[in-house]
């Protein structure tokens, strides 16, 4: 059974190219939620004023992995404790953001983040909401991770990110 969690950790370039990595996950879209302007570009998301954070939709196997493992990665990638942050990306464009769609999955997320906050001296200021729309972002956004592998933000922050969720992979693969 397919199961759907819309995730937002930073620009989503980073969190597109790490999840899709992961075992069980079936697609990764990157997009925007989470603002009141209606079908929002690229442009107006990195204005901060459209309310939008960058975030990506995955459709992951529910048989294959949990919510609690994507949230197991979403936790690995970014910090959750940041306010409308991530490293050198500064806006509310890229605040720690979840937005789901399916039932059950609130009490799963607010549990998880209950029980995180233990291994965190700084509160997790992640956002916690129902999904209202998604918008699906540019095409050059998709897969932006693999067809610009030298550039310097790939090369600088995703890979990086990609090494470690490599490392944490192992623990997804033993487990499965």
């Amino acid at each position: 059974m397919t199961k759907t969690i819309i995730l937002g950790g930073g620009c989503f370039w980073c969190t597109e190219a790490t999840f899709l990595r992961m075992p069980g996950v079936l697609s990764v879209v990157p997009g925007y939620a989470g603002g009141t302007t209606k079908n929002p570009t690229y442009k107006a998301v990195c204005t901060g004023s459209t309310g939008h954070a960058e975030v990506i939709r995955v459709v992951y196997n529910e048989e294959k992995t949990s919510l609690e493992k994507i949230l197991d990665l979403f936790f690995v990638v970014h910090d959750p404790t940041t306010l409308n942050r991530q490293g050198h990306d500064v806006g509310t464009q890229y605040r720690s953001a979840i937005y789901y769609v399916e039932d059950g999955h609130k009490t799963t997320i607010e549990n998880y983040i209950r029980n995180k906050q233990l291994e965190y001296s700084k509160p997790i200021v992640t956002e916690i909401k129902s999904l209202e729309t998604f918008y699906e972002a540019e095409e050059y956004h998709h897969n932006y991770f693999a067809k610009n592998p030298e550039a310097t933000y790939c090369q600088a922050v995703i890979a990086p990110k990609i090494k470690k969720v490599e490392e944490e992979l192992k623990i997804y693969n033993h487990e499965t």
